[in-house]
């Protein structure tokens, strides 16, 4: 599948709070729970159009948690609605025991994760979301790259039989899934191919690994580009695949520690060492200034990437 950058955008967090209205009219099994935010999530939609549906339980995620596992057990599907800083956080010690442990079947949408979160400054930022959930035993950990993908991947979650963390991000991004892109958990896209060297990313920054790819073929570097939304179950066949080009860079709006990056090393390290280098947040916290600063100051833009595979190859 060649992926390119389109000229619509989405942002995620509206695409989810209508996938929700879609997912409710499809089972009657799915509710929302909410943290009371639901106006920035867009889980309001929910409770505009199906209100029976929405249950809004207020500052007090801990609390949330548990009654979504009493709701699991009796074979509805919950899906959790809060920021990522909250419910990766806040509630981790009711997700681990309630949820994860006897491996409920919880939805847990994670809005304004990353870096890019609307000038809501280091506490509300979340960046190290993907280690801790990936670290939890029997979680699936999604990470769509755009509007289309956030959908396809909603629906497939609905449909997986376990818990379920999905980061989505607060603004509109360029989309470059084709409207009939069908979605697979576990499963990686080859978005580019190419011989020189391979990019591996997840996420939104995987639509700024594409321009990066864009920028590296005008100088005649050809770029293996592989999108995986799936962290967890990582798709080890594809990454072991892509890193034929002998040299890998991943790149990733979350810190380098413990996230995509990890995950990959830890596979190509047990299956093909490859040279490769690591693109994302510092061991740091965030802060609040405008996007566009964010992405140069942390190096996450696609020059930056671009200037990460220039400096692999000259190794």
């Amino acid at each position: 599948m060649t992926l390119v950058v389109g000229e619509q955008v989405a942002a995620q967090r509206d695409v989810f709070g209508d996938t929700l209205v879609e997912l409710i009219d499809q089972d009657e099994r799915v509710y929302v729970l909410d943290g009371d935010l639901a106006n920035s999530t867009k889980a309001d939609k929910v409770a505009q159009e199906r209100p029976e549906r929405f249950l809004q339980m207020g500052i007090a995620e801990q609390n949330m948690m548990g009654v979504a596992a009493g709701m699991a057990t009796c074979g509805l599907i919950p899906w959790i609605s809060s920021f990522a800083c909250f419910v990766v956080n806040r509630d981790l010690d009711q997700l681990r025991v309630v949820v994860a442990q006897p491996g409920l079947n919880v939805k847990i949408g994670g809005a304004y994760a990353g870096l890019l979160t609307g000038l809501t400054g280091k506490t509300h930022q979340e960046m190290a979301d993907i280690a801790v959930m990936r670290s939890m035993p029997g979680m699936t950990v999604i990470a769509p790259a755009d509007g289309v993908e956030a959908r396809a991947a909603m629906l497939a979650a609905n449909d997986h039989d376990g818990p379920v963390y999905i980061r989505f991000t607060r603004d509109s991004h360029p989309t470059i899934f084709p409207a009939d892109y069908r979605f697979e958990i576990g499963k990686g896209v080859v978005a580019r191919d190419g011989g020189d060297v391979t990019i591996i990313s997840t996420g939104v920054q995987t639509v700024r690994a594409l321009e990066a790819v864009g920028q590296l073929a005008a100088e005649g570097i050809s770029v293996r580009l592989l999108h995986l939304p799936t962290i967890k179950p990582l798709d080890v066949e594809a990454v072991v695949a892509a890193a034929a080009t002998g040299a890998v860079v991943t790149a990733e709006d979350h810190t380098v520690i413990g996230g995509l990056g990890g995950a990959v090393a830890e596979a190509l390290g047990e299956h093909r060492p490859t040279p490769m280098r690591r693109i994302g947040v510092a061991d740091c916290f965030g802060e609040s200034a405008p996007n566009d600063d964010l992405l140069e100051k942390y190096g996450l833009t696609a020059s930056c990437v671009a200037a990460a595979v220039r400096a692999l190859l000259q190794d």
